[in-house]
């Protein structure tokens, strides 16, 4: 007996409704970024191992699905080797490439490989999937699309200011209003550490800190002096565990916390430059926050750091993050170290919360607007003739193949939401009906035209 095919854990098929309404986000995604002056670009699916290893930390290269070489891949590995089963070891000689995991590492590759084909800043954006080695669950996929915008070449923080009225600009059009971009700055950050005595413990504190949306503040203390961050360090950090106010209020506070950390008070001045400015020229329909306890890609953002949460009451993760990186590549060329600031839409989620809040307009899953009815032969014809017409209207209309029962063509257009059917033909007028509304009438092919566009 044949098993019944499956796909992938963390994997998805998607109905031609469901890639309509990606592909409705996706065009917003697009033309917003044109309009900020973005530029599209394409990277291979996969790349060489040794571009994506080592660049994501230790857990990142877990993640990392690896390909097989052709042939005979464990021909280069001796019975010693296959012996002492050194996984890592093991890898680099029967696996020379690897599926991308991010949209960022790959990006940096291509910079310092077309660096002198490319116009200094380089505005790009890029939407292609990803894949990653994780554990699913709702919202977190292995493969999955990432929307990115970058912008390399240059220090200026008016590209975050930028960067932020992109997010709100994007999720105004898609109707998501409430959603909160998130702000913090890796100096900040580096400035908490330095002042609190915990400097080598960076890493390690501003991850637990990190979590304490999720843990609280008792599981956060825990697992800083587990972390071995002592507990003098806790007194002076405890502040950081109730912040609340204003931006401005935030970063006085910081001010008055930070003084005596040279790094931290470079980073509340770019926070400051850029909330300030963003505050001036205004928002939209998202809200703007400084949020001390997000430390996101501490493995290579240097500067400010983003992260976008969905509206209140929405149980969902971040839809979007993204930060300033001074030295990402760096990593492939040591003479280059161009800076660079971009950020990330995550399209699954975003869908997610569309989806959750009834914001896809209805218009966006209905491909054909209308089926003329296959009446044999002797209409067939005509029929196909004035299909034509309409789809040089921009029309999207169809016949149905086969010159079936009516009511089966009939039931047809309904599974399949189309709205309006053609049911007869009386010379050079056409016996139109809405489906929806139940409204019956005879129009010329102009007419039709002018109903449906």
């Amino acid at each position: 007996m044949a098993q019944k095919p499956s796909i992938p854990k963390g994997t998805r098929d998607f109905s031609p409704v469901e890639v309509s309404k990606r592909n409705y986000i996706m065009s917003i995604m697009r033309s917003h970024f044109e309009k900020f002056g973005y530029q599209p670009i394409e990277t291979p699916t996969f790349e060489n191992s040794e571009t994506l290893m080592g660049k994501y930390g230790e857990e990142g290269d877990r993640l990392i699905f690896k390909i097989l070489n052709s042939g005979d891949y464990l021909e280069k590995i001796s019975e010693e080797e296959f012996a002492e089963k050194n996984y890592k070891r093991l890898t680099s000689k029967i696996s020379e490439k690897a599926l991308r995991y991010d949209l960022t590492v790959p990006f940096a590759r291509y910079v310092v490989q077309h660096q002198n084909e490319i116009e200094f800043p380089f505005k790009r954006y890029q939407i292609q999937p990803v894949w990653r080695a994780d554990r699913p669950q709702k919202g977190r996929f292995r493969e999955f699309y990432q929307c990115d915008a970058d912008v390399v070449g240059s220090t200026s923080l008016w590209q975050e200011v930028e960067l932020v009225q992109l997010y709100d600009s994007v999720f105004a059009t898609l109707g998501l209003n409430g959603v909160t971009i998130k702000i913090n700055n890796r100096k900040i950050l580096s400035g908490i550490a330095e002042v609190i005595g915990a400097s080598d413990k960076l890493i390690d504190f501003t991850v637990a800190l990190d979590k304490l949306d999720k843990i609280g503040e008792e599981g956060v203390k825990k697992e800083m002096l587990e972390k071995g961050i002592a507990e003098t360090a806790l007194e002076k950090v405890q502040p950081l565990f109730h912040f609340s106010g204003s931006i401005e209020e935030k970063l006085d506070k910081l001010s008055a916390m930070l003084s005596s950390s040279e790094e931290g008070m470079k980073g509340i001045d770019e926070l400051r430059f850029i909330c300030e400015n963003v505050m001036n020229l205004g928002l939209q329909k998202a809200n703007l926050d400084l949020d001390v306890t997000l430390a996101r890609g501490l493995n290579y953002y240097t500067g400010a750091i983003f992260e976008v949460s969905a509206p209140e009451g929405v149980a969902m993760g971040s839809i979007g993050g993204g930060g300033r990186y001074d030295d990402l590549t760096g990593i492939f060329d040591p003479k280059s170290k161009l800076s660079g600031v971009g950020i990330s839409f995550g399209l699954d989620r975003i869908y997610l919360v569309l989806e959750e809040l009834n914001l896809f307009p209805e218009t966006v899953s209905v491909s054909t607007e209308v089926l003329f009815f296959n009446l044999g032969e002797s209409q067939a014809l005509e029929a196909m003739k004035a299909i034509t017409v309409l789809r040089k209207n921009g029309v999207k209309a169809e016949m149905y193949p086969d010159a079936a029962k009516e009511d089966k063509q009939f039931k047809h257009a309904q599974r399949r939401a189309i709205p309006y059917i053609v049911k007869g033909i009386e010379g050079k007028l056409f016996s139109v009906k809405h489906l929806v509304t139940g409204e019956a009438f005879m129009v010329s092919v102009e007419d039709l035209i002018g109903r449906l566009k």
